[in-house]
């Protein structure tokens, strides 16, 4: 194992460290517990609070900032925060309009936001829950009931925090969040295993010839396993599940087509995936109207890649559009 670390042990809190240095002008670090918060709070806006186990950056805290979320929560890496560090982050959230946690479907991840949420509302707080899970791979995993929480989250986090931005109260700010949740699909690939610095070992066994399709965030199985495909089949593949997934209901007429890595895998490669995509989408009638690409839902250094498609109605269009400022997302100012 090669690393740019000095003990496994303070990877997460020297990382964190880092992260607050590097972006005095856009957030707070504060330790013991450990969060991260907007550094120029706003106030009397709708709060947002997300977080997760770290390995994923810059999911959570890369994306604390005007427009998006009011604080984030690392945990170790690929573990639940505790109850501990997510209670100081609502209420350093809340300036009075409540607090909208957005949380990806994993077991840790709910039981610990619940149970925050149920002890700060103790104290007076409105809090509410969304729980993205937009991954069409497993119906369960290793780590859920039910379907992942994924790369959607990005779009979740952005929707909605454009919504509390505007002066939305908690009820819209929720609802719109709920919608994009309801609106939103994704799929991803590894073409390698990663390495979590406290195991010292590859997470899961891949040989040179082989991809995962249908893996989760933390080198969870996924559907298939199979020989290594060109950049255009792997695409394909992803990408029928995805829109197969849509089912019945409301037509996919206008999307957010999102290309993301999982942390080892160049852009130049996820342009090739996003190019396909593109290709597939407009053949179907799609129009793709706004697009992502780049590395923002990770797994460490793991290989590979998911596709993300979101359902764009006006509303959601227009929040997605909305001034951000984060340390990873900026535009509109």
């Amino acid at each position: 194992m090669k690393k740019l670390i000095n003990d496994p042990k303070n990877v997460v809190a020297e990382s964190v460290d880092g992260f607050g240095l590097a972006h005095a002008d856009l957030v707070q670090v504060h330790r013991n517990p450990w969060f991260v918060s907007r550094a120029i709070p706003k106030a009397g806006k709708v709060g947002l609070v997300s977080g997760g186990g770290s390995g994923h950056e810059p999911l959570h805290a890369g994306f604390v900032g005007l427009g998006m979320l009011d604080a984030a929560v690392p945990g170790p890496v690929f573990t639940s925060p505790t109850p501990d560090g997510i209670i100081p982050a609502l209420q350093a959230a809340d300036s009075g309009a409540g607090v909208l946690q957005i949380v990806k479907n994993y077991t840790g991840d709910v039981l610990n936001f619940e149970t925050a949420a149920e002890l700060v509302q103790a104290g007076g707080v409105d809090v509410r829950t969304v729980l993205v899970n937009d991954d069409v791979a497993v119906e369960d995993s290793l780590y859920t009931a039910g379907r992942r929480g994924v790369a959607g989250t990005v779009l979740v986090e952005k929707i909605a925090g454009a919504a509390a931005e505007r002066g939305d109260a908690l009820d819209a700010v929720a609802a719109v969040a709920q919608r994009v949740v309801d609106n939103v699909r994704s799929m991803g690939v590894a073409l390698s295993a990663c390495t979590v610095p406290h195991a010292g070992v590859p997470s899961f066994e891949l040989a040179e010839d082989e991809i995962e399709i249908g893996i989760g965030i933390h080198g969870e199985p996924g559907r298939h396993r199979i020989a290594m495909d060109s950049a255009d089949g792997i695409a394909d593949r992803l990408l029928e599940a995805v829109l197969s997934d849509f089912g019945a209901g409301a037509p996919l007429e206008n999307a957010l087509l999102f290309v993301n890595g999982m942390g080892g895998t160049p852009l130049s490669e996820l342009y090739i995936v996003y190019r396909r995509a593109a290709a597939v989408l407009a053949e179907r009638g799609v129009t793709v109207s706004r697009s992502l690409v780049g590395s923002y839902v990770t797994a460490l250094e793991m290989q590979g890649c998911s596709i993300t498609v979101l359902r764009l109605d006006a509303e959601m269009t227009e929040l997605w559009d909305a001034p951000v400022h984060t340390a990873v997302l900026r535009w509109g100012m």
